[in-house]
């Protein structure tokens, strides 16, 4: 049921949108800052316990826990509970040293046990992300302010993991309290939970913990409000009643530039596409043949999808690493041209002239209307008939991922700048490969890039899954990151969302 549960929290996700030493994090203070920063999410975080921590819903947790690494606005990592880290030879055992005279909000000292309590409960917790810890052996308590973290494998994206859900430490004197963390959560980060001034559901206020170890941000109070529309988000824009937040749809992106005082960022983050699962053609018995998902490929009009739906806010592409991945080839954006009768003549060498039948699940916050309609005529003009099958959020994860009733999924996935990230969870069986298909250039490579994360590896990988055509990506996708004018939003590698730390007044 864990398994599941994962499953349902990273499906959520996607219908919303996942070593040095000294010094401390954060920004200093400007002297003339606001005093309260409003944010505005279409993210509802069902908890605040650490161990339930998930995507979008990160800066919910960042006010209140500190995470044992930092993760920079660029992707870099730097010491914030962790001060140094370094392998061992084989990268099998990583070495943390704690900062030390830390405390939780009760005044429980940040110490080693306290790193050994948060990752073990993690990583059994059942959270989405507790698949993160899962090459995670053992815990070893070395002193109060050194631990080392065993792994039954090497693992190259345990930094970044330790810079998101899986770092953050909340205070273990609360475990033993049933589900305490879940509404009064426990840390020692930036901001305590005002609890009076609270509304779960509806909005979270932050103040500012007094004592924090580390710089102080820029603002006394944060607060969270969660919108089930974009349209209300682009009207508090407007109207100055919320500072910041961050707009997906084409069309309200357009409407809040229009606003002479507002503010705005773009960022490419997420690609969306069709994440093909059955190459083996256990559902569907034709995409075993790479043909058949080569013409899926040359089938679709990118550029046309692109103009119509999302009005040009994007980049096609098909691959799915991103820009900031070692993996990433600018080529490969372009490796499938619109070509239907590439696409037919690939189908004939096939020996499906005649066509077949590709019945995929339609969820409507991710496939809207117009995107349906466009894949099922250019998929016709080729001779794929697309079933689609309407499924709320709550049977998809039961059709999908329990029945494994479909051969794919149209998602939209955020492109991770840590490759190992991408080949765990799109290459290697497991959530989205769910039927476990490989072959032997996977087989040869993947255990490499795991020991060294080599760059001419994970190059040759992607080139691989895109000749292949492992999957049948459309466009990344552009996002905007809107403010009043009264706030600096910095984008973060790696996350759809701000880091909490990424918000400044504006000069």
């Amino acid at each position: 049921m864990k398994k599941f549960a994962a499953l349902a929290a990273l499906l959520t996700s996607a219908v919303v949108l996942a070593g040095c030493s000294g010094g401390q994090a954060g920004p200093a203070t400007g002297s003339a800052a606001p005093a309260t920063l409003s944010l505005a999410t279409m993210t509802l975080p069902m908890s605040l316990d650490s161990k339930d921590a998930n995507g979008s819903a990160l800066p919910f947790f960042q006010a209140v826990y500190d995470t044992l690494v930092k993760r920079e606005p660029d992707g870099a990592f730097s010491p914030m509970l962790a001060t140094e880290w370094a392998y061992d030879e084989a990268r099998t055992t990583l070495t943390l040293t704690l900062r030390t005279g830390v405390k939780f909000d009760d005044g429980t000292p940040f110490d080693a046990k306290a790193v050994k309590a948060n990752l073990e409960r993690f990583a059994k917790g059942g959270g989405g992300q507790a698949g993160t810890l899962a090459d995670l052996e053992s815990v070893e308590v070395v002193d109060d302010s050194h631990v080392k973290l065993k792994l039954k494998q090497p693992n190259p994206a345990l930094l970044y993991y330790l810079s998101d859900a899986a770092g953050l430490m909340a205070n273990p004197a609360e475990f033993a309290k049933g589900e305490a963390l879940k509404t009064a959560p426990s840390g020692t980060g930036p901001y305590d939970l005002d609890q009076g001034q609270t509304v779960i559901g509806t909005k979270w206020v932050f103040k500012r913990a007094p004592g924090y170890w580390g710089a102080k941000l820029p603002y006394d109070t944060i607060t969270i409000s969660y919108f089930d529309n974009e349209t209300a988000i682009v009207n508090g824009i407007k109207t100055g009643q919320l500072n910041a937040a961050l707009i997906q749809d084409a069309d309200q992106q357009i409407a809040v530039e229009a606003h002479p005082k507002v503010k705005t960022v773009k960022q490419e983050f997420d690609v969306q596409g069709l994440l093909l699962f059955d190459r083996a053609g256990l559902v569907t018995p034709e995409l075993k043949d790479p043909r058949v998902r080569q013409a899926l490929n040359h089938a679709i009009d990118r550029q046309t999808m692109l103009s119509k739906i999302r009005q040009g806010r994007g980049t096609v592409t098909s691959q799915l690493f991103g820009p900031s991945a070692k993996a990433y080839q600018p080529e490969l954006d372009n490796a499938y041209p619109f070509d239907q009768a590439k696409a037919r003549a690939l189908l004939k060498e096939a020996g499906l002239e005649g066509g077949f039948t590709l019945k995929l699940p339609r969820i409507p916050a991710i496939v809207s209307e117009a995107l349906a309609a466009s894949l099922q005529t250019d998929f016709g003009a080729v001779g794929v008939k697309l079933v689609w099958e309407d499924l709320d959020q709550g049977s998809a994860v039961q059709r999908i991922f329990r029945d494994r009733a479909y051969s794919g999924m149209v998602m939209n996935n955020g492109q991770s700048p840590i490759d190992w990230v991408v080949v765990k969870e799109m290459v290697l069986p497991g959530l989205f490969n769910m039927f476990g298909y490989t072959d032997d250039t996977v087989k040869s490579l993947a255990p490499r890039i795991q020991k060294s994360d080599d760059p001419a590896d994970l190059k040759k990988l992607n080139a691989h899954l895109v000749e292949q055509a492992w999957f049948v990506p459309f466009y990344r996708m552009t996002y905007l990151h809107v403010s009043d004018g009264s706030v600096a939003i910095t984008p973060q590698d790696g996350m759809a969302v701000p880091a909490i730390y990424n918000y400044a007044p504006a000069k």
